[in-house]
């Protein structure tokens, strides 16, 4: 294929053209490279020096506080249930050895023979059975109730602060302004 010189000397100087911004975009990628690595440096001394101390001062004033009220809450509920259930345990256990004392069944046997005979045949899950039964399951649901009350969300405990609305900022500052 010939082409005339006139044709040759455009497309050399179209492909020194195209020579020439493909190393200028060569640089600008480079510069952009360098600006990008510039920048996520410069993004984790932000986060260092900005972000994290305002995450702990968040944590420490709205969560620690939760936390800390939650376990104060579990450690009361799980104390008066302990209470609770010891109680309800040592009656059902005190009944039971007043029921098996030898001086009740006599004084038993003296008021009804045919009753003393009933308790005498009577072994295996009684009334002392079902109401251990109820007392541990009351005192489960006391501590359920108590953690889930302890970690439901609160809207009253994350209120936001209310921050000035452009409209009431301007009538505030244009009616206290500095007298000299």
């Amino acid at each position: 294929m010939s082409l005339s010189r006139k044709r040759r000397k455009e497309l050399k100087r179209l492909r020194s053209s195209a020579e020439e911004l493909w190393g200028v975009q060569q640089d600008v990628l480079e510069r952009a490279n360098d600006v990008a690595q510039e920048a996520k440096r410069q993004l984790g001394h932000l986060t260092r020096e900005e972000v994290v101390p305002r995450v702990r001062t968040g944590y420490e004033s709205y969560v620690r506080p939760g936390v800390e009220q939650a376990k104060g809450y579990v450690r009361v509920a799980g104390s008066s249930a302990e209470r609770t259930l010891g109680n309800a345990l040592g009656s059902v256990l005190s009944i039971g050895d007043i029921a098996n004392d030898a001086r009740v069944r006599r004084a038993v046997e003296r008021i009804s023979p045919r009753a003393a005979a009933v308790v005498k045949e009577k072994k295996g899950t009684g009334v002392g059975t079902y109401l251990a039964i109820g007392a541990g399951i009351i005192a489960a649901a006391g501590v359920a109730y108590a953690v889930w009350q302890t970690f439901r969300a609160d809207d009253e405990l994350w209120v936001a602060d209310d921050e000035p609305t452009p409209s009431t900022s301007a009538t505030t500052s244009s009616s206290t302004t500095p007298s000299i």
